[in-house]
């Protein structure tokens, strides 16, 4: 996961917001007056590239019992990073890692505090208005996380219960919709992470979490007891997760999409799949046993950046 001459800078607490509304206020990318975005030469000047990570949402993102960034997703960051390096022909790129929630990560990269996010980013139409992404790699449908006997299999199941959601999540949304749709009165709690979303599973304040499947199996690996709890569920969506980086950017586009295309054409990305979701894991050393979907299986043979809806 680490090379020479690519150094970790990790920021410990989470950078505030400065520029909420990108729309109001512009794009802080400079550009060379031709409207071409320059994050190339911004890393090139100042010799360092800053990605976005997650804190806890195992196992794309997360960090382990050393307080080190580890996952699937941070892997493919890295993987981008030694292509920069490449591309730019330095051979002492320094890696800064800034911690991002759901609500965070797409204004940080508007207003310039982090050039790549790659986690459990969804690439759909809505947010690729506001920032660009990048070669999808992961496929995941939506589905939920309860406690076995708890007595809820379906949707029809959490009519007037409490079920809590990432806040700022394409689950959030979804779960808001349908909701109002049917008249479900669904009570949605809405959580600053992962993290916390389960942590409110299991005192319960909620009845069910809803998330993408691959999250929510990560969830597990953290509970106490892994066995008192199961996904369950028909698929209400299917998420396609890609990294975000800021719209228009070209030519950085064409140096991720490279080094996740290699990884694919390579095979390296299935043995990053089978790596993390396969094998065991840190901290806890749980393997999530997920097969490799078939879809995802596809996607990696056939690369791609089209969100699914």
């Amino acid at each position: 996961m680490s090379r020479s001459g690519v150094r970790l800078a990790l920021i410990g607490a989470l950078i505030p917001v400065i520029a909420m509304a990108a729309p109001r206020f512009g794009s802080a990318n400079p550009d060379d007056g031709s409207g071409r975005r320059t994050t190339l030469e911004k890393i090139r000047r100042t010799g360092v590239i800053t990605l976005g990570h997650r804190e806890n949402s195992i196992p794309f993102s997360y960090f382990d019992d050393r307080q080190r960034v580890v996952g699937y997703a941070h892997d493919i960051s890295v993987a981008v990073a030694r292509e920069v390096e490449r591309e730019l022909g330095m051979s002492s790129l320094t890696l800064k890692l800034v911690p991002v929630t759901s609500q965070t990560r797409i204004p940080l990269l508007i207003n310039n505090t982090i050039d790549l996010e790659c986690g459990t980013t969804t690439n759909n139409r809505i947010r690729g208005r506001q920032v660009g992404f990048s070669t999808n790699y992961f496929i995941s449908g939506t589905r939920f996380l309860t406690r076995k006997g708890s007595g809820i299999h379906d949707l029809d199941d959490l009519r007037g219960r409490n079920v809590v959601v990432s806040a700022g999540t394409t689950s959030e949304i979804v779960l808001r919709r349908v909701n109002a749709q049917r008249k479900l009165g669904i009570r949605i709690i809405a959580a600053r992470d992962h993290g916390d979303a389960f942590v409110a599973l299991e005192f319960g304040k909620a009845i069910a979490f809803m998330s993408d499947a691959a999250i929510l199996y990560g969830e597990i690996s953290k509970a106490k007891r892994p066995d008192d709890w199961h996904v369950v569920g028909t698929p209400m969506t299917e998420e396609v997760y890609a990294c975000a980086m800021r719209k228009g950017d070209v030519e950085f586009k064409a140096v991720v999409d490279r080094a996740i295309q290699r990884m694919m054409r390579d095979g390296d990305m299935r043995k990053l799949y089978a790596r993390w979701f396969q094998a065991p894991i840190p901290p806890r050393e749980v393997n999530l046993q997920v097969p490799l979907d078939p879809g995802l299986s596809a996607l990696f043979a056939y690369p791609n950046d089209l969100p699914l809806e």
